[in-house]
């Protein structure tokens, strides 16, 4: 399949997951990973009707995006990847949304740099549940205290939470994996609930149906849109 059929066929899968568990298909954004991929491809996913790009590095998606993103001003993208707090500055210029904040210093950090932001940048906390990985805040606790960081600063808004579910073939672990994250935004929502955790970021290429069904609102979907890299 090319990208454009491609697209189709994710969303048709995504559509298929929300009807087996009651859900409206337009109550999950797809996301397209386009990390490693070429401007030709970005460009075909865009006439697919792709909207929302994800980019895991902070450089490859300046040189890909930034006269992308003036010729098309309704495109949104986000950080999904690990951010270095010496490159906030340019992530900053460029991306709609962090997913990925992982930890209380980048909160601060963010906070400060942004503060002269037109209008409150949106940003995900980004859970640990269970990826070999091991990024993200590790208990609730933690979470809690990154909430509470968050809201000392004007120029940042939480706007829920992502996180990245083990690369297995064992269903159970995975949806254990979902279900810690719609857990930890239910214990947020009663501690916080002027916050809006709206946003479950969670779910790809290999998962995504899992995560619709666990409850995701967000699936970051890049193989099976794009192909191997």
């Amino acid at each position: 399949m090319n990208i454009i059929e491609s697209v189709q066929h994710v969303q048709e899968r995504i559509a298929d997951a929300c009807r087996r568990v009651g859900r409206k298909p337009d109550s999950v954004q797809l996301m397209a990973v386009s990390k490693t991929q070429p401007l030709s491809s970005i460009e075909s996913a865009w006439n697919a009707g792709i909207r929302l790009f994800g980019e895991n590095r902070v450089q490859e998606a300046a040189e890909k995006f930034t006269i992308f993103k003036e010729q098309h001003p309704e495109i949104k993208l986000h950080l999904i990847g690990a951010l270095q707090r010496n490159k906030t500055s340019t992530a900053l210029k460029l991306f709609d949304c962090v997913q990925s904040v992982d930890r209380e210093p980048l909160i601060d950090k963010l906070g400060k740099t942004y503060a002269s932001g037109t209008h409150p940048l949106p940003i995900l906390l980004e859970f640990h549940t269970g990826e070999d990985s091991k990024i993200g805040f590790p208990t609730l606790d933690s979470l809690c205290r990154a909430a509470e960081c968050a809201l000392r600063y004007p120029s940042l808004v939480v706007r829920g939470l992502m996180t990245i579910a083990p690369y297995t073939d064992d269903k159970a672990q995975i949806r254990a994996s979902f279900r810690s994250l719609v857990a930890a935004r239910s214990s947020l929502t009663a501690r916080f609930p002027a916050c809006d955790w709206s946003c479950l970021s969670m779910g790809m290429s290999n998962d995504f149906e899992i995560a619709i069904e666990e409850g995701s609102s967000l699936v970051r979907v890049g193989t099976a849109i794009f192909g191997s890299r």
